[in-house]
């Protein structure tokens, strides 16, 4: 796909054979050595790539180019969304070789669970060997092949230390079977196992551990990525085209067309976005807004594909299939807040590059030192043995990832989408949130409140007058006055000469008076004395109303517009905007949460004012922004920026797009214009302001769930690796911790799929 910057293009791959953070590492690096290639992120949780390259490369070759680098680094080269597609088997897809080797290492570890109850017993030194070989060289051989391929490119891995610790443990334990001295405590072949404890149950043990761990690891992997798996199940197969004769043919979703007519039946999904041309029925849209209840659809309304279709059988014409869709749409984002690196991400790539080598010195040192203290190279190599083993920097390499992909994941479920995982890391550090108002904290459908005439104008005459010259226009206001007459039954009659002033009102003659309605700073400058409406207007302004005025010209239809005799005011009209359900007490949330709300609106200070306490927020302490210009909110972010602390913008029009850019995170309601999706780093599926708390919550979720992550990865090897080293870990214990580090890590994120908002 095309990189946002069209100099450059990006492209997705699966690579299968990662183990740990040392292999990312190596995977980035034979990426970017691919000629073009500017920017490879390699993610193991999902075993996937993404490889940013210039435009000027070849793009025929590039992937096959790309493919051949994974293959020479010693890993296996997938399709892109591989790690999506469920295992054949089942959940114990996988588990043979685990379990064969279990059974193998039964008999070794049984004398170890007997000596405490006194029962000193052990296989004889053949039998441990012809149990454990088969398990060192057979299990492990995927072992010995990644970290022949790790030492060929000069770097090393997870299995170069399983490997080199295992081995180390199997030839000590067959040197001292076959080749012990007289007179050492150990007697020579068969009988050396009356006498001497070999290690090759440590061997086997630690070989098998290593691949039951790794097993849970893939187990727990794909329910991190059941988020995607669902979304892509939303798709149906088949779609039922209708011919121009009503007659009706199966054909693969695939083939669809923006135009197509096609016929969904009660209780289908629906195959692609479009319109109900025919019918009417209830919708269920929770697996892509999270919305609950059954939405009623009838003809003229909007469906997404994906959602499964009620009661109803309805004619669906076709306005976007395929990649375009809301549901492909949904997808990549999710895909992509999963491929992109979190920047914690970054620091641990920087020490898993130098992990392996420090583990392998430190070993030596292990080894040199106990050696050189007198215990003799049998205690030296089996301590060395167990920090190689600790070591493996095998959680270290999933805690980010897992974490992101669980959190995005469950996030997505509730109609909260994530853009990239840097919005998600810098959610948790938000203090302020700005929100439009007109859309987002409002409906953003103005009514009519009150109608106030003047001293001997009849209400209704006034309305009728209003909604007459109003009749023709498409301002927002023009139809809260058109829809409060049909609410009282009023008949409106075609103006004449109605024509728009731009920036201030109308004006045309009704009923043979010429009539005028528009905005305050109009009357003023025509000079139209406002002075009997100066109570109704300041009450008015103060509870939150947008004020315009009706006034009618002196004289005849025509209206002299030259004469100095200005018009007279004969009735005020109050508008105003619901509040959207839920929206203060999102706000009350946020305040609860230690976070500051602000509105930003366009409209005068006092009637801004008056809608922020309706909606909870707190004028004198700064929680409006009035007069706001549509271009001025991204400097009125930038001024809420200076003042400290994270600053998110919460918006849906194309105006906002520039204040959500300019924010640290914009949240845009996915109801509003795609240019304000594409500028945030959240999307909030359903216009329910309550998603924007819910969504600063999930961030701060998942990054704690990061941080515990990585504090578990870090404190296995800081406090195993010393424990280790003097002795007072075995490497079996070793294997057993390194194993349930990681599955530990993965464990602790997939709490993260029973949060709920």
């Amino acid at each position: 796909m095309n990189d946002e910057n069209t100099s450059l293009h990006s492209l997705d791959l699966g690579v299968g054979g990662m183990t740990c953070a040392s292999c990312v590492a190596r995977v980035e690096r034979a990426l970017k050595k691919v000629p073009g290639v500017q920017q490879a992120a390699v993610n193991l949780a999902t075993e996937s790539a993404r490889v940013t390259y210039a435009a000027s490369a070849d793009a025929a070759s590039m992937p096959a180019l790309l493919r051949r680098a994974v293959r020479d680094a010693g890993y296996e080269p997938r399709a892109a969304d591989a790690a999506l597609a469920a295992p054949e088997g089942g959940p114990w897809a996988g588990f043979a070789p685990v379990g064969l080797g279990l059974l193998l290492c039964a008999p070794l570890v049984l004398p170890m669970l007997l000596m405490p109850l006194g029962v000193a017993w052990m296989p004889p030194a053949w039998v441990q060997f012809a149990l454990a070989t088969p398990v060192q060289f057979a299990l492990g051989a995927r072992f010995y092949q990644s970290a022949w391929h790790a030492l060929k490119n000069g770097s090393g891995n997870m299995e170069l230390l399983v490997s080199v610790g295992t081995t180390a443990a199997w030839l000590l334990s067959v040197w001292m079977w076959l080749f012990s001295a007289p007179g050492s405590g150990h007697a020579h072949g068969a009988d050396a196992s009356a006498s001497a404890h070999l290690y090759f149950e440590s061997a086997a043990v630690v070989v098998t551990l290593v691949r039951l761990g790794k097993w849970l690891e893939e187990r727990a992997k794909r329910q991190t990525t059941s988020a995607i798996r669902a979304l892509h199940a939303l798709r149906p197969e088949v779609a039922h085209l209708m011919d121009w004769d009503g007659s009706e043919k199966d054909i693969p979703v695939d083939e669809l067309r923006a135009g197509d007519m096609l016929a969904v039946r009660p209780g289908e999904r629906i195959p692609a976005d479009g319109v109900v041309a025919e019918g009417s029925t209830q919708v269920d849209e929770s697996m892509l807004t999270g919305e609950p209840l059954p939405v009623p659809k009838a003809a003229g309304d909007k469906l997404t594909g994906g959602a499964i279709n009620g009661e109803g059988r309805v004619r669906l014409q076709v306005t976007a299939a395929g990649s375009e869709s809301v549901l492909a749409h949904i997808i990549r984002l999710v895909q992509d807040a999963q491929a992109v690196k979190a920047p914690v991400q970054r620091l641990v790539d920087q020490v898993a590059a130098v992990f392996v080598p420090v583990v392998l010195g430190l070993a030596l040192l292990t080894f040199a030192g106990w050696w050189l203290a007198g215990l003799g190279v049998e205690g030296a190599v089996i301590r060395a043995v167990a920090v190689l083993v600790i070591a493996c920097p095998c959680a270290l390499g999933l805690a980010t990832p897992t974490a992101i992909m669980a959190g995005t994941g469950v996030a997505a479920r509730h109609g909260i989408l994530v853009k990239d995982a840097v919005a998600l890391e810098t959610a948790h550090k938000v203090r302020t949130v700005a929100f439009d108002k007109t859309g987002t904290l409002t409906v953003g459908q103005p009514r009519l409140l009150r109608l106030l005439p003047a001293p001997g104008v009849q209400e209704a005459g006034a309305l009728q007058q209003a909604a007459s010259l109003q009749s023709g226009s498409e301002h927002p206001l023009a139809r809260a006055v058109l829809a409060a007459a049909q609410q009282q039954g009023i008949k409106t009659e075609a103006p004449q000469d109605a024509r728009a002033v731009p920036g201030r009102g109308t004006q045309g003659v009704v009923q043979g008076q010429a009539v005028l309605i528009g905005s305050l700073r109009w009357m003023q400058e025509l000079g139209v004395d406002l002075s009997p409406f100066a109570a109704a207007l300041q009450e008015q302004q103060a509870q939150g109303a947008t004020v315009s005025v009706m006034a009618v010209r002196p004289g005849d239809a025509g209206g002299d517009e030259g004469s100095n005799v200005p018009p007279q005011a004969v009735a005020l009209l109050a508008f105003g905007d619901e509040a959207k359900p839920g929206a203060r007490q999102a706000i009350e949330t946020l305040h609860r949460q230690g976070i500051r709300a602000v509105m930003i609106s366009g409209d005068n200070r006092s009637a801004a004012e008056g809608m922020a306490r309706r909606l909870g927020l707190k004028p004198e302490a700064g929680e409006v922004l009035a007069d706001v210009l549509p271009g001025g909110k991204a400097e009125a972010i930038a001024r809420l920026k200076a003042a400290g602390g994270a600053v998110a913008m919460v918006g849906d029009g194309v105006n906002d797009a520039p204040a959500l850019a300019a924010a640290d995170v914009g949240l845009a309601m996915g109801s509003g214009a795609d240019v304000a999706m594409h500028a945030a780093g959240v999307t909030l599926m359903r216009g329910d302001i309550a998603l924007v708390p819910a969504a600063l919550d999930i961030s701060r979720r998942t990054v704690a769930k990061i941080r515990q992550n990585l504090f578990w990865a870090f404190i296995y090897n800081t406090a195993g690796i010393p424990l280790a080293a003097f002795g007072l870990l075995s490497p079996v214990l070793a294997g057993a911790a390194m194993a349930l580090s990681s599955v530990s890590v993965m464990s602790n994120a997939l709490l993260l799929r029973r949060w709920k908002p």
